[in-house]
């Protein structure tokens, strides 16, 4: 790949007797936001996608982000080490379709072990709404450079690559 190219890598699981799971510590308490507000999911965006140049969704509205959000596909969780917030991750449902929409650490909780155990937590929540009958996600160059062994090591598949010129 030359440095003219991003790579994006897709990957999947299709039961959750695959995921190699990695236990929460203690310390970390992750808990689903059960009432959606828009602009918590847009900070957390911001938080955890900064440090990555996470773009894709700057020019949202708030209707665009109310729509995601608020919508029944949709569900996010928040990861909260000693009451600050260590990172986050939303599902999003397509029929029997579950995506790890966006998945990630705040900076400063990068490299304290919580990204395997946090992951395990995604995958195993994505497994437990009912319906789903296959998990996927993306990552790509931009991302943390630990992001796809994680994946790997939790049990997830690549089933697709792609490279991506830079604009």
């Amino acid at each position: 790949m030359d440095s003219k190219q991003y790579k994006t890598t897709y990957l999947e699981m299709f039961s959750v007797n695959d995921l190699q799971k990695k236990a929460l510590p203690d310390v970390l308490e992750v808990i689903e936001c059960r009432e959606p507000q828009y602009q918590f999911n847009k900070f957390l965006y911001e938080l955890v996608g900064s440090e990555w140049e996470w773009g894709d969704l700057d020019e949202w509205n708030d209707d665009q982000w109310r729509d995601i959000v608020e919508s029944d596909s949709l569900r996010t969780w928040v990861a909260y080490y000693r009451g600050s917030i260590a990172g986050y991750y939303e599902l999003y449902k397509d029929n029997e379709n579950t995506e790890i929409r966006y998945f990630g650490l705040a900076p400063s909780y990068i490299g304290r072990g919580f990204g395997g155990p946090l992951l395990s937590h995604a995958i195993h929540s994505a497994w437990e709404w009912p319906g789903t009958s296959r998990v996927w996600v993306h990552t790509c160059t931009f991302d943390h450079p630990g992001a796809l062994s994680n994946y790997l090591a939790r049990g997830m598949k690549i089933y697709r690559e792609e490279l991506t010129p830079l604009e």
